[in-house]
């Protein structure tokens, strides 16, 4: 099972566009079942310092190990599948 974090500030078009572009990456790149919470650093802003976030959106995969982030434009499918060690 994979774990993520989205880490988003503000109900932005920037942030709906990466829930809504990270959201289909997943359903169609982690055929083994994930979840994925989105983290409201405007709602939550203590997050950010915690868990070392400098920018948003911020996507961290927490499991399985190695833990991975990628950081700004989520747009380009291959990149977040890449970075996220998903292909």
């Amino acid at each position: 099972m994979y774990e993520f974090r989205l880490y988003v500030s503000g109900k932005t078009p920037r942030s709906l566009q990466a829930i809504e572009t990270l959201s289909g990456i997943l359903e169609t790149g982690v055929r083994e079942g994930y979840t994925l919470d989105v983290i409201d650093l405007r709602e939550e802003p203590g997050m950010a310092e915690a868990d070392k976030i400098f920018a948003t959106p911020t996507v961290v995969k927490l499991r399985p190990d190695p833990a991975r982030r990628i950081v700004g434009d989520l747009s380009d499918k291959e990149k977040v599948l890449t970075g996220l060690a998903l292909n």
